[in-house]
């Protein structure tokens, strides 16, 4: 199968490999080609990885990559795709017009999927003319490694799309979970949740960002803590997450002023170095970051 994945990013490149590690040929495409040669590099420092940990061989890594080809241009990317994923940045307005221009240029049985976090993929849909061949595909980072993608079901998707969406999930070896379009669906809905609560108790002192992502790690057996956590995901992210959470939910995911605080600042996580925690080379190097 022929996927084309829209967004070199730390989803989009993700996204690309697991994809070709599945089998399938894949052209990852951004506005950039810049920004698509630094995707490339990530997936080959992802695989070279795997290697050195025994993960996979160096047959299945150079596979792998001979599956995945660049592009700059949207047009001639998706032609001829049967899955289009998009993974550009969390704006409707780009997303709507990603899904018209995608459409104009693939089959009339192409499947065009989205990776929101959180947005509604009805909205998105509605973009285009064929919407039952829409559908939300929600991968978690890194997706390398994780497991779980949301399957999100707009209002108009089809049946055909929904088994297609199951197949290509578990085919690349992860587990899906179905979930109808709702504002957060149910992982951003309750991951968010918890890390807006976290963030609440660094301001108000309760306990530092380490002692807080301790308790949850070995006291509810999360692999990584909520303020961890936000900054992997970015609290930047985090933050358009919970304003539109707040405009369609209401109060309760009012973000806090920590938050808005650091976002200002330009201290938006592991990719900028510093949000709860410092990082350098992408490991916390002071846990006292956050206070």
């Amino acid at each position: 199968m022929d996927v084309t994945v829209l967004g070199a990013g730390t989803m989009g490149h993700g996204i690309a490999q697991v994809s070709a590690m599945g089998g399938h040929d894949v052209t990852i495409r951004d506005i950039e080609q810049s920004f698509v040669d630094d995707g490339l590099a990530a997936i080959e420092n992802n695989l070279e990885g795997g290697v050195a940990r025994d993960k996979l061989t160096r047959e299945e890594a150079d596979a792998t990559l001979d599956r995945i080809d660049g592009s700059v241009d949207l047009a001639e990317a998706v032609t001829g795709a049967d899955l289009v994923i998009e993974a550009i940045p969390e704006q409707m307005d780009l997303k709507v017009d990603t899904v018209e221009t995608v459409e104009e240029n693939v089959s009339t049985d192409a499947i065009i999927a989205s990776n929101t976090s959180s947005l509604s993929v009805t909205e998105i849909a509605s973009a285009a003319d064929r919407p039952e061949r829409v559908i939300g595909l929600h991968f978690f980072n890194p997706v390398h490694i994780m497991a779980l993608v949301e399957i999100v079901v707009a209002e108009q998707t089809g049946d055909e799309t929904v088994a297609f969406a199951h197949e290509f999930v578990e085919g690349i070896e992860k587990v899906p979970v179905e979930v109808i379009d709702t504002p957060g669906f149910a992982s951003s809905r309750l991951g968010v949740a918890l890390g807006v609560e976290a963030i609440r108790m660094v301001e108000e002192g309760v306990a530092s960002p380490r002692d807080i992502d301790t308790a949850m790690e070995l006291g509810y057996n999360h692999p990584m803590g909520p303020l961890e956590l936000t900054d992997v995901v970015g609290l930047d992210v985090r933050l358009e997450i919970l304003e539109y959470l707040r405009e369609e939910l209401g109060e309760r995911f009012k973000p806090p002023q920590e938050l808005k605080r650091k976002v200002r600042a330009g201290n938006l996580g592991k990719k900028s170095g510093e949000g709860f925690y410092v990082w350098e080379d992408g490991e916390i190097v002071d846990e006292e970051g956050g206070r």
